[in-house]
């Protein structure tokens, strides 16, 4: 699906066309806790809204949204009789959105996560309100029912249009900066040594990967220039990872967010830059079916993009950037070591290159953390 991006400049006026061509009266605008520091885009809907389309707001949901918080989304969606769906926020806010589109034709006397899902073509539009999650490019969306990770997968729920909004990030914690920019950076990796890689996720990775370094500075400032490029940096990291998935670092980070408290790109950070040089070093375990001279070759095209001529010498390039940004790494004590260890997603582990063992995941954990 080719994706149509637009931008804030001209005061808005890419959103404005979209409305307009679109024949929109009645827009749902599903949206966190963000929005109010939205202060350009909330002054420009006040302004669409004087001019006759009707603004419905849904924000009736936590981050990971429950099931029942789509369900009241897509009941407004009828109610009201919204004929598109305008999405601002982080990856919650943007997965609400999608399994609102995704169950808008649907059933509503049945539960939708058991029916079939059928493509249907009411415009959604996204826009981040954060350089990270990337989840405005990807088919998936993550919603809890009866307490119970539930994921979605669709391409019919990819917004055929996205908006990016450099002043979106203008407000953002120096710490969520960095945290989120390390998320789109970690996606971009994991994505190319995935198993599931191809060309075309390969290309996604590199436009990523140089996207952050090269906008890192002026992101981390705040400045346009800095700030738009970051959002790309993290869509097209997003591209990749809906083409490959993500891999054993996004498998091991999660438990160091919930049991230790570091943010998840700060977590996912931590996690691949141990991963990459252990790699490196240990590509004699290659279980992708390509081989091992294929993940040689595609982890010195990792190296390649951080700009060095190979892997040997480009193995501490996550870590001269995690140390960089003055990120901490987390204590953890035996019996949490145990926890994480214990705690890894084997269907994730399928999507990484080189093979991972239970004694593996606890030696790297201990590398990653300062042990008591």
């Amino acid at each position: 699906m080719d994706q149509k991006i637009i931008t804030s400049k001209d005061d808005y006026k890419a959103l404005d066309e979209w409305l307009s061509s679109n024949s929109v009266k009645n827009l749902l605008l599903v949206c966190d806790s963000s929005i109010q520091f939205q202060t350009s885009l909330n002054a420009h809907l006040d302004k669409i809204g004087n001019n006759g389309i009707n603004i419905v707001r849904f924000s009736d949901f936590v981050p990971n949204p429950l099931y029942e918080s789509v369900v009241k989304g897509v009941d407004l969606l009828h109610e009201r009789s919204c004929e598109a769906i305008f999405a601002v926020g982080g990856g919650s806010a943007i997965d609400v959105a999608k399994c609102i589109k995704l169950y808008s034709n649907m059933d509503r006397n049945e539960n939708y996560l058991k029916q079939e899902i059928v493509p249907n073509d009411i415009p959604f539009l996204a826009m981040p309100t954060t350089a990270g999650t990337g989840s405005e490019a990807t088919r998936y969306a993550v919603i809890y029912f009866n307490g119970e990770k539930q994921s979605v997968t669709s391409t019919s729920c990819i917004p055929e249009t996205v908006l990016l909004d450099h002043n979106s990030l203008k407000t953002l914690p120096l710490y969520q900066k960095k945290s989120t920019m390390m998320d789109a950076l970690c996606h971009a990796v994991e994505s190319f040594w995935s198993v599931n890689s191809n060309d075309e996720s390969k290309e996604y990775s590199r436009k990523a990967i140089s996207g952050v370094l090269e906008n890192m500075d002026g992101y981390l400032n705040n400045t346009e220039e800095g700030n738009h490029g970051m959002l790309m940096a993290a869509h097209f990291a997003g591209k990749a990872i809906n083409i490959t998935q993500t891999t054993a670092g996004h498998a091991m980070c999660y438990k160091i967010t919930s049991l230790l408290g570091p943010s998840h790109g700060h977590s996912a950070i931590l996690c691949d830059r141990v991963l990459y040089p252990w790699m490196v070093e240990n590509t004699a375990k290659c279980i992708d079916s390509r081989g091992e001279d294929y993940i040689k070759a595609t982890l010195d095209e990792i190296a390649n993009a951080f700009g060095y001529k190979t892997a040997e010498e480009g193995k501490n390039c996550l870590e001269e950037i995690f140390t960089r940004l003055e990120l901490e790494v987390p204590s953890a004590n035996d019996e949490q070591i145990d926890i994480l260890k214990n705690s890894v997603n084997p269907v994730r582990l399928k999507n990484h290159p080189i093979g991972l063992d239970v004694d593996t995941i606890e030696m790297l954990y201990r590398k990653i953390l300062k042990v008591d």
